[in-house]
Order: C-alpha cells, then sequence, then structure tokens
C-alpha cells in the first residue's frame, strides 16, 4: 500500500514544504493538497518548492475541477513541473466544492468534467486534442506523463471514474463504503472495455494517532461535514430512500443545517456539530497505531491502492512521526 499526505495550503507556504520534506523521508509517496485559491494559497506555486525540496514524491491537488483555470492552463501547469522534476505530478480531480461555492459558482456537470479530464490529460501528455473546436498541442511536452484520479461519490460520477479515470479517490475510509464504491467503479471499468484492476484506489481520511478518542473525534468531526456538502447534492438528486446511494452515506445528514466555508476543513468546525461519533469512527482512522495497521490491512483488502492522511489538526508533526515509525512500516 502507497501512501499519501495531504495539507492545506496555509500559510506560510515554507511551513507546507517542510511538513511535505518530513512526509517523504517517513515513507509518504504522495504529497496532495486542497486546491481552492481564495481560502488557501495558490498550490501549484508551492508544489516547485515541493518537488525541488524532496527526491521522489509525486505531487498533486486533492482536488482540483474544471472551472477554475482554463484546461489549457492546468494542463501547461502540469507538463511544467513534469519537464522541470520528472513527472511526478498526478492530477486530484471532481466537480468542484468549495473552489466553486466560495466564489458564487455551482460544482461542474459530470459531462464538464470528463471533457475536463481528456483534455486535461492530452495535453499534459503531449498529444494534440480539440479545445472549443479546434486543435490544440503543447509543443515542447517530450514524454509527458499525468494521470489523473477523479473523486466521486454518487452512482454517475462512479461510473464516470470507472469509464475514463486513472485512479479513483474516494474521501472517506469506511469499509462497507468503499467495497460498495470500489465495486462500481470496476463494474463500470469493465463495461468499458477497461482493465478493471488498472484504476487506482486511493482512499483519503483524517487520521489521529491517540489512546485519547474524544480528543481525536473532536480533532477529526470537521471531515464529516464536509463529506456532508457532496452526500446533500446526492440526496437533492436522488432522494433520501434511493437504491442508488447507500443508507449508510446519507442517513446522518438529516441534523445538518447548511456550511459556513469559512471553516472549511478546520477542526473545531462549527458547522459539523451535527456528525455523530459513529461516523467519524467510520470515516476516519482514529486511535493508536494498532488500530490504524487493523482498518488500512482491511481496506487493503478490499483493493485500497494508497491510503492518504489528511492531516489538519493540532498533531501534524505527531501524526507523520507516528505513521513513518509504527504504521507505513506495517502495510509496506
Amino acid at each position: 500500500m502507497d501512501f499519501g499526505m495531504v495539507l492545506q495550503t496555509d500559510p506560510p507556504a515554507s511551513g507546507v514544504i517542510e511538513l511535505m520534506k518530513r512526509s517523504e523521508d517517513a515513507g509518504f509517496g504522495y504529497g496532495w493538497t486542497f486546491d481552492s485559491c481564495i481560502l488557501w494559497q495558490e498550490p501549484f506555486v508551492i508544489y516547485s518548492q515541493i518537488l525541488a525540496r524532496t527526491r521522489t514524491m509525486v505531487v498533486g491537488p486533492m482536488v482540483t475541477n474544471p472551472g477554475t483555470r482554463d484546461w489549457s492552463v492546468t494542463a501547461s501547469l502540469f507538463a511544467t513541473l513534469n519537464d522541470m522534476y520528472g513527472n511526478r505530478t498526478v492530477c486530484g480531480i471532481g466537480r468542484g466544492d468549495s473552489a466553486m461555492r466560495v466564489v458564487g459558482n455551482k460544482p461542474n456537470t459530470l459531462a464538464r468534467l470528463g471533457e475536463a479530464m481528456h483534455v486535461i490529460k492530452e495535453l499534459a501528455e503531449g498529444r494534440s486534442v480539440q479545445v472549443n473546436g479546434k486543435d490544440v498541442q503543447i509543443p515542447w511536452v517530450r514524454d509527458g506523463e499525468l494521470p489523473v484520479w477523479m473523486a466521486a461519490y454518487g452512482p454517475k460520477a462512479l461510473e464516470l471514474t470507472g469509464k475514463q479515470a486513472d485512479g479513483f479517490i474516494l474521501q472517506l475510509a469506511d469499509p462497507y463504503l468503499t467495497e460498495w464504491m470500489i465495486k462500481a467503479v470496476r463494474a463500470a471499468a469493465e463495461q468499458a472495455g477497461r482493465d478493471p484492476s488498472s484504476v487506482k484506489i486511493c482512499v483519503a481520511a483524517p487520521a489521529y494517532v491517540s489512546d485519547d478518542l474524544d480528543h481525536a473525534r473532536s480533532q477529526c468531526r470537521w471531515f464529516g461535514g464536509m463529506v456532508g456538502n457532496h452526500v446533500a447534492d446526492l440526496v437533492a438528486r436522488y432522494g433520501e430512500h434511493s437504491d442508488m446511494v447507500p443508507e449508510a452515506l446519507t442517513a446522518y445528514i438529516k441534523e445538518r443545517q447548511g456550511y459556513d466555508y469559512s471553516h472549511h476543513g478546520k477542526a473545531g468546525n462549527p458547522s459539523t456539530d451535527f456528525v455523530p461519533d459513529e461516523i467519524v469512527d467510520r470515516f476516519c482512522l482514529i486511535g493508536p497505531p494498532e488500530r490504524h495497521i487493523d482498518k488500512l490491512e482491511h481496506l487493503r483488502s478490499l483493493g485500497v491502492d494508497q491510503f492518504a492522511v489528511y492531516n489538519m489538526h493540532d498533531a501534524k508533526e505527531h501524526t507523520i512521526t507516528a505513521y513513518g515509525d509504527k504504521i507505513i512500516p506495517a502495510l509496506t
């Protein structure tokens, strides 16, 4: 199993870069960041410094979207970093939540997302592609590689992931839901004539290594609220009791009363008081190292290739050290 480190690009950028360097030294092979340019600093600027300070770490957004930047700009950003540092980027992408809503836009449609994934990958890998009815190609790309991994929850998004994406990003670590969604992605891949095993599976969730479960839950409860934004979209589309979306995913948002993005992805977020302890335990990894290892072994048995740690709480350094010393060695 591979391991990723997920950070927000809060200033100073030097702190983010240092944490990523420490993460690589601890055994993390991927460095991910959020991508909401109003809430945090511009990630692509910081990626260049992370790549310069690390040796083999692969970096990318978790996740970008088709609406924040022109697709040709996104492709050129990735291609430039790859040309400078040797194909060490990955494009995590989704419909867009905070990045779109904070500036008054709606998340992108799946049709637009599918088209964007195709254009970004083709351009970043040096091939010609149609953009606005015109054949476009980046002439200086040589041997470019850009895996495109799609974040998804709902049935149509899971289907698009299986049909088109190089990888699937699932932002929760509940084994039951992970198994359900991996099956959906792989079934779609097979129906599209692809090798289902070729789609990489990445589970991303907060991890807090501690014997104090109450404190760990308080530091990770924000995640249930973030996931709840996407679940609320699914309920609006498919209904509260739909056969297309598991009740295990939708039931907990009944007490949700809206969401304030000024606290997005932060411990103590007051918009996440509705999230019960059960959901925190199911969606996140909390507890002593042995508890993390047991859950990760279960996720690996379901086909998970990478676990990406959302490291957004009061124990960032401790989490990196604990994973590097005890947890990553047990899974690799």
